[in-house]
């Protein structure tokens, strides 16, 4: 596409993700990787919250969450998701729409053993997305996750990851008197070739 260069430019819209997302690196004050994740239960009404995006590979997108919580049950009866990546620093945003499966091998265990202690214990203490009676009775509980597991616990078997394999990628950007620029790549199935078109403002 002839006018498709810049910070548009490029075949890989993965590498695409990677190259804004390092540029907003430089300017983002806090979470430049914060999506903005999309589900639906099972009435079709959506929920949407932040999450930390946390790899980028050569044809997904991968965070890690609790699968007891709301938004894994959502995810794992749709078998879908969406999620916006928003940088206001850079006037940019990219939004995601795929398939979603489940990362719980040794990526998962690998990322896991990287968070601080503290994150990992508190993995083992939070029954997401739950009622819970008092913050006294969450700290509590991490301390007696705390004595159970001692410092090098290991990786909850309710807790992981998530792959976004994508089957839409749009990527826009900030323009005068609204008229942004917009491109989208889309196809039909996870295996087939992208089909990138500019979408008016």
């Amino acid at each position: 596409m002839a006018d498709r260069d810049g910070i548009f430019a490029g075949d890989d819209p993965f590498e695409l993700v990677r190259a804004w997302m390092a540029e907003a690196e430089k300017s983002e004050i806090n979470d430049p990787n914060a999506i903005a994740l999309a589900t639906v239960d099972g009435g079709g009404l959506p929920n949407v919250r932040m999450v930390l995006l946390k790899d980028i590979e050569d044809d997904a997108f991968v965070f890690y969450t609790n699968y007891e919580g709301v938004k894994a049950k959502e995810i794992e009866s749709a078998g879908k998701a969406a999620f916006v990546l928003h940088w206001k620093s850079i006037g940019r945003q990219i939004r995601v729409r795929g398939l979603v499966s489940r990362e719980d091998g040794p990526q998962a265990d690998a990322y896991y053993a990287s968070r601080s202690l503290k994150s990992r214990l508190g993995a083992w203490a939070s029954a997401q997305s739950r009622p819970l009676k008092s913050r006294t009775a969450l700290m509590a509980k991490v301390a007696k996750i705390t004595a159970e597991h001692g410092t090098a616990p290991n990786r909850p078997p309710f807790w992981g990851g998530f792959r976004i394999r994508p089957v839409e990628i749009e990527f826009w950007a900030n323009g005068q008197f609204r008229l942004h620029d917009r491109f989208r790549w889309s196809r039909d199935s996870v295996d087939n070739e992208w089909e990138i078109e500019r979408l008016n403002p």
